[in-house]
């Protein structure tokens, strides 16, 4: 049994059309009016997908007001809640997916309250993995499921899954199977900010729902779909290899600070390996405090920042914005974090994505060579696009050499394109032994 829920959302959109893509290649989105207010269109350097879903609210790829980004994902927890009921509400557990959705996930978490648990792209030393499962139009298929609890998700409560778009729902279909193994429930709810299936998609999404017995619900801000015109890839493809290579940012170097965070001990930086209730309710309490430090280390002349999170770090940085916005209300905060996705970067007003920073990846010992990147953060030719003030949130197996060192590193780059870079490093968290672990909801 399936049931689909889509909604007007908030819009907090960059001066883009979108239309650059639309004139080269013929891909348009179709469907609900706030559609594009939620995301538009670029070129992803990927052989399996010619485009990529720019989202305006997610706080990715384009740089956002973080009470937008937050307040997306509570919104649809809120409607996530009422879809269950008290009842169940009170017994869901939510997964959110990596990179890109795992502050989304954990947004939608706030709003119902719940337990919270994101998929992770990096093995942790000493953490067996409870499982994982595939998402393969991504760039980087592999998901691994960590919970310091194991009891996390082993319940029979709904399991809420988070994504940023339902493209054909087939990581969903190969979630719930995977989990529905070893833990069968009898509710899912599936949430995303767009809906983007095709009919086939939808039936095949109910058939496999059906085939396991189980009720799946979709929950989304806004449906459509995506035109894609015959020999979109090979275009896409020549578009991409005749396009200019971006510039690197060439201005003088700005300050580096490192800030020195008050940090609930112990607290989680994320939900990688679970995120409770009790959880929520420290960090919302230190938040004031945590928004002070970082409003003194952005300094008083800052008047248009940055806060730039780390891939799958999203959440705390997310957080860290917002706070720091309160504390600063007459300066312009701005969210958003790295990635893995290769994506082309055009520097022109119809174009999502207009600048990009490629550089090493510093988190991962095992593989120092792949690039990661960061878009949206130099100016470009637009002056006005300028941050004078990035502040970048990193957790500390991040903050290595690679991060600081080198012709590729992501320091210097941001240094060479605003006046001040404040880095915040936050202590990650690591699960306890097994038999100090605590109950799944507290």
């Amino acid at each position: 049994m399936t049931a689909d829920t889509t909604a007007p959302g908030p819009v907090g959109a960059e001066p883009w059309t979108g239309q650059w893509v639309t004139d080269r290649l013929g891909l348009r989105l179709t469907g609900d009016p706030a559609l594009p207010g939620l995301i538009g269109l670029a070129l992803r350097v990927n052989p399996k997908r010619a485009h990529l879903l720019v989202s305006r609210v997610l706080g990715k790829h384009v740089p956002q007001r973080p009470e937008v980004v937050h307040g997306a994902g509570v919104d649809l927890g809120r409607r996530v809640a009422e879809l269950l009921g008290p009842a169940d509400a009170a017994r869901a557990v939510v997964l959110g997916y990596a990179e890109t959705a795992t502050a989304l996930g954990h947004s939608v978490a706030d709003g119902l309250d719940a337990p919270y648990l994101h998929s992770t792209r990096r093995p942790v030393p000493g953490v067996a993995p409870l499982g994982g499962f595939e998402e393969e139009h991504s760039h980087a298929t592999s998901h691994l499921l960590l919970p310091e609890d194991p009891r996390l998700l082993a319940g029979d409560g709904p399991l809420v899954l988070v994504d940023d778009e339902f493209s054909t729902g087939t990581t969903v279909i190969n979630t719930i199977r995977a989990l529905h193994a070893a833990h069968p429930r009898e509710r899912y709810v599936a949430v995303a900010l767009v809906d983007l299936r095709t009919p086939a998609d939808r039936e095949r999404l109910r058939a496999a729902a059906a085939g396991l017995g189980a009720r799946l619900d979709l929950v989304a801000t806004a449906a459509g779909g995506v035109e894609l015109p015959d020999g979109v890839l090979d275009r896409a493809r020549e578009l991409i290899a005749a396009a200019p290579a971006p510039r690197p940012p060439a201005g003088p170097p700005g300050e580096l600070l490192r800030a020195e965070l008050p940090w609930p001990a112990g607290l989680p930086d994320g939900g990688r390996h679970g995120f409770t209730p009790a959880h929520r309710r420290r960090l919302d309490a230190a938040l004031p405090a945590l928004g002070a430090a970082l409003a003194a280390d952005a300094g008083p002349r800052a008047r248009r920042v940055l806060v730039l999170g780390c891939e799958e770090l999203m959440y705390a940085p997310l957080r860290l914005a917002e706070a720091l916005q309160r504390a600063r209300p007459d300066t312009e905060v701005r969210f958003s974090t790295t990635t893995r996705s290769p994506v082309l970067a055009l520097d022109d007003p119809g174009y999502a994505i207009r600048t990009r920073l490629a550089f090493a990846a510093h988190d991962d010992p095992a593989d120092r060579s792949t690039e990661r990147y960061a878009y949206n953060v130099a100016a470009g030719t637009d002056p006005a696009r300028r941050f004078d003030t990035v502040v970048l949130v990193v957790d500390d197996p991040a903050d290595t050499p690679a991060l600081h060192h080198g012709p590729a590193a992501l320091l210097p780059a941001l240094r060479a394109s605003t006046d001040r870079v404040v880095l915040a490093v936050l202590p990650s968290y690591r699960p306890a032994p097994p038999a100090r672990r605590p109950a799944a909801r507290a």
